[in-house]
């Protein structure tokens, strides 16, 4: 049977807050341990939802995350099968990053989520608008479930765990 690995969810301090959601928000990630020392690989969405590029998945190689300056927490979501990498990849570059939501207005001199791109057209004021998907929705809505579902994240686990 191959070895597995833990699956955390993991958070992170954000230097500055969207004041266009709702606060406080952490940088969220999945951290799979694939190392005794507690290092792994780190997958996650990363970059802006201003600008037209969007966000980006990308998985690194990093040490244990709580020796991370901005640090907040660490969840335990299950296991995963060794190696891990390539499935994940594959499986996570398929399901889509958040995109651009937020354009700079200059009726209001301020960037603010936009209702369409094309043309720009921004909320009027009190009107109700759409959520913004960040870093924390991407993970917690569309990775762990797409990931759950191919069977790449199980809730338990048969042999010893790096």
């Amino acid at each position: 049977m191959p070895q597995q690995h833990r699956v955390f969810l993991a958070r992170f301090k954000l230097a500055i807050q969207d004041p266009d959601v709702p606060s406080p928000r952490w940088h969220t990630t999945l951290f799979v341990e694939t190392e005794e020392d507690g290092a792994g690989y780190i997958h996650e969405v990363n970059g802006d939802i201003i600008s037209p590029q969007g966000m980006k998945y990308l998985p690194t190689f990093q040490s244990a995350p709580e020796t991370s300056e901005p640090f907040f927490s660490k969840e335990l979501l299950g296991f995963t099968a060794s190696p891990h990498l390539e499935p994940w990849r594959a499986l996570l570059e398929s399901v889509p990053a958040p995109h651009q939501q937020k354009a700079f207005n200059i009726a209001t001199m301020r960037t603010e989520p936009f209702k369409t791109l094309v043309p720009l057209t921004f909320y009027a004021a009190g009107k109700e608008r759409r959520p913004l998907i960040k870093c924390t929705e991407w993970t917690l809505d569309r990775a762990i479930p797409a990931l759950k579902e191919a069977g790449l994240i199980n809730e338990s686990h048969t042999e010893s765990v790096c």
